[in-house]
């Protein structure tokens, strides 16, 4: 829903003796839009919700990105700082892929020791 309000004025000095003339309009304008196509009003939720999405996946990459660049300079945030768990969670693959197969050999030798 959209109000509008509106003047329309007029002032004239006409060329005879009878004087100065105004002429004024006041008023308003109520508009009321209602969605004919529920289609295009859900295609327009699902797009915006890509796009959030796309955005969101852009910013966690430049962090990656950002982190993984200061640590690669020897850099890092104090861990006393407010900005300490920004990076915490990027870590190097070799780590991740040590974590993975030490965790896979302890599970595979508690298996077999049942």
């Amino acid at each position: 829903m959209t109000f509008s309000p509106f003047y329309m004025g007029n002032d004239t000095q006409p060329e005879t003796e009878d004087g100065y003339v105004i002429s004024e309009n006041w008023g308003f304008q109520i508009n009321f839009s209602v969605p004919l196509n529920r289609g295009l009003t859900k295609q327009c939720e699902r797009i915006g919700a890509l796009h959030e999405r796309n955005m969101k996946l852009s910013q966690e990459m430049t962090r990656a990105l950002k982190c993984a660049e200061l640590q690669r300079k020897g850099f890092t945030f104090r861990p006393d700082s407010d900005a300490a768990d920004l990076c915490s969670d990027v870590v190097p693959i070799q780590l991740v892929n040590k974590n993975n197969v030490s965790n896979s050999k302890t599970t595979r030798s508690k298996q077999l020791k049942k």
